[in-house]
Order: C-alpha cells, then sequence, then structure tokens
C-alpha cells in the first residue's frame, strides 16, 4: 500500500538552498538581541500566557511547540521539501546548568539515555568546545527507517547561567540491512528522503531553584505524496512531537538519575569532612 510513498527520492539543489537560506533566517533571529533576551521560546509568549507556562514547567510538565521562520514576514518556500521546525522546554529542579550540559555531551551514553530513538552514538573528535560526533537513528511508524546521521557541534557559554549547543548536520545517509551481519549505508547518492538535513540547538538556562532545557530542531524532508497526505501528514506533526517530549524527558530523567547516584558519594564526603575538622 506505502510502496508508492517510499520509492527513492534525490534532494535537489534549490531545495537545499531553500533549507540553508531558512536556517540562516532562522539564526539571524536567535542571535538577535531580541532573540537573546527571549533566550527560551516560551519568553515570546504573552505575559500571562509566559506566567501561566512557567507554572506548569515547574509541576513536571513538557512545552512544546511548532515553529515556522518568516523573512520580513513572508514565510520562506521550500521547493519539493518540508522543513519541520519544533521547539521544546522541560524544568529540572535542583539543578545546574553543568549537570544538563554533561547529560547532552555524554555521547557514548546516549544509546541508553535516548534510547530507542538512538541506536547507536560516539564522540569522533573534540577540539575545545567544538565536536564531531556520529549518532545512528531508528524510528518505526508505517515503516521502519535507520539512519547514519553526522554532526558538527559547537557548545558556546553565554555567561555563568545560560549555554548553548548546537549540532549542524554534515551527512545524514540511509541505512539498509539494519542490525544484520550485512547493514551498511546506501552508497548509490540517493535515499526516500526520510530526512536530508537535521540541526539541533540546545539551550540551558539556569534559574528559579533549577535549569530550563530547550531543545529546538529544524529537519528536512521530502514531500509528501499527494495520494498519501491523508495519512502521512498527521504523522509529520505527531511524530516530531512525541519524538522530542521523550528527548526532554529522558534528558531530565538521565540528568536527576545522576544527582541521585552523586549523593551517597557526597554525604560520605561531607562525613569524612566533619570527621577532620577540630572540636569546637
Amino acid at each position: 500500500m506505502f510502496a508508492p510513498a517510499s520509492h527513492a527520492n534525490e534532494l535537489k539543489p534549490a531545495t537545499e538552498a531553500a533549507f540553508n537560506r531558512y536556517i540562516a533566517a532562522t539564526e539571524s533571529q536567535m542571535d538577535s538581541g531580541s532573540g537573546m533576551a527571549q533566550f527560551l521560546v516560551i519568553d515570546r509568549l504573552p505575559e500571562a500566557e509566559r506566567r501561566s507556562t512557567y507554572d506548569q514547567l515547574q509541576q513536571g510538565q513538557v512545552y512544546v511547540q511548532e515553529l515556522r521562520t518568516r523573512e520580513e514576514g513572508r514565510p520562506i518556500p521550500i521547493p519539493s521539501g518540508l522543513v519541520h521546525h519544533w521547539a521544546g522546554v522541560i524544568f529540572i529542579p535542583k539543578a545546574r546548568a553543568s549537570d544538563a550540559i554533561a547529560i547532552l555531551q555524554d555521547y557514548e551514553n546516549q544509546s541508553n539515555i535516548y534510547k530507542p530513538d538512538v541506536r547507536q552514538a560516539k564522540l569522533i573528535e573534540q577540539r575545545g568546545g567544538e565536536s564531531d560526533i556520529f549518532e545512528q537513528f531508528y524510528s518505526k511508524s508505517i515503516i521502519t527507517v535507520v539512519l547514519n546521521a553526522y554532526f558538527h557541534v559547537v557548545k558556546t557559554d553565554l555567561g555563568s547561567a545560560r549555554c548553548q549547543s548546537v549540532s549542524r548536520s554534515t551527512r545524514i545517509v540511509e541505512v539498509e540491512d539494519a542490525a544484520t551481519p550485512d547493514e551498511h549505508e546506501r552508497t548509490d547518492g540517493k535515499d526516500h528522503g526520510y530526512m536530508w538535513r537535521l540541526n539541533s540547538y540546545w539551550r540551558v538556562e539556569e534559574k528559579d531553584g533549577g535549569v530550563y532545557v530547550q531543545n529546538e530542531s529544524i529537519s528536512l524532508s521530502r514531500t509528501i505524496p499527494v495520494f498519501f497526505g491523508w495519512i502521512i501528514e498527521p504523522l509529520t506533526k505527531s511524530i516530531p512531537r512525541e519524538l522530542l517530549i521523550r528527548m526532554l524527558t529522558n534528558t531530565r530523567s538521565a540528568v536527576q538519575a545522576d544527582a541521585a547516584k552523586s549523593k551517597p558519594a557526597s554525604r560520605q564526603q561531607e562525613r569524612s569532612f566533619s570527621a577532620a575538622l577540630p572540636a569546637c
């Protein structure tokens, strides 16, 4: 039934150029004065809604929003492609910005933190605040898709309470015969267009007795075949939303698990330190 929707499709130069234009416009707005003042997407909300959203986050809820970048108030057309632009925020009480960053940079453990969405991950090279990493993504909905993705990551400290990490895909390729001895990357230069590009923007802000963690992701895929739009189009909204919620809640769980593991050691250190103090 779904075979016509999954035939090979090639990324066209015009599509790639339009996506790059979309990214440039988005990053320009992020880095602008107003973009830094409104560090989290929830800071752009009207005052009453903003306060309510902060309250909900502190109660453990996840905020998710679909976004669309415009140039001078006009949409940016993407010929022969779809841009999926989403942002989500969570709050981790009693955590510090450094705790969240440590989890986000724990590349060797990401297949445990973010399973089943991430099957493999590793650090290829690190130079100061810049890293090259590899991740293998797994998704099963209408069909099973496995992708090998390579990223260049840049981490920037923005004062004592803020940090930003930006990962930009340098190569994404489909995997054939996944989880078998014959597993291999496609080498024909063509694929099904499930995901051609992915940029991910993490923002971490420490305040209110904890840390807010935001992920804003922008990906590029092929367009939806007309005859299958009524089936597939809802999935283009539900799947990114569910994935983003899973990724954020898994990040929070990992930060809290690390904190729980470190508490006994911290208490033992405190006891040892107290024992070494002279009597008053």
